[in-house]
């Protein structure tokens, strides 16, 4: 699977990049593709590009604020939650998405 998605926090500090981190370490370990950018107080790292989106299978916004560039994903499977939701549980986030991706 391919997955691309953007993560922020309130503060833009320390749960963006965790939260980003973690999500990549469970998808790869379940074998999956994955992008990730944030949205942190240094601004936006590692912008998703054009060809990452239309290529993706699903867009995860792990976001404790609302990001920039949501229109980016019109049309795409979006699945919407808190930093805290990926940080605390990444494996079994990305078996969730697993079966929402694959019905």
């Amino acid at each position: 699977m391919k997955i691309v998605g953007v993560t922020a926090c309130a503060a833009g500090i320390a749960h963006t990049y965790i939260a980003k981190e973690k999500l990549v370490n469970a998808a790869k370990k379940a074998g999956h593709e994955i992008h990730m950018e944030t949205q942190g107080t240094i601004g936006v790292r590692d912008e998703l590009l054009e060809d990452d989106i239309k290529n993706a299978d699903v867009v995860i916004i792990a976001a404790d604020i609302k990001i920039n560039g949501m229109d980016r994903f019109e049309g795409k499977e979006k699945i919407e939650v808190s930093t805290d939701t990926v940080i605390k549980s990444p494996n079994n986030f990305i078996k969730k998405i697993e079966s929402i991706v694959n019905k």
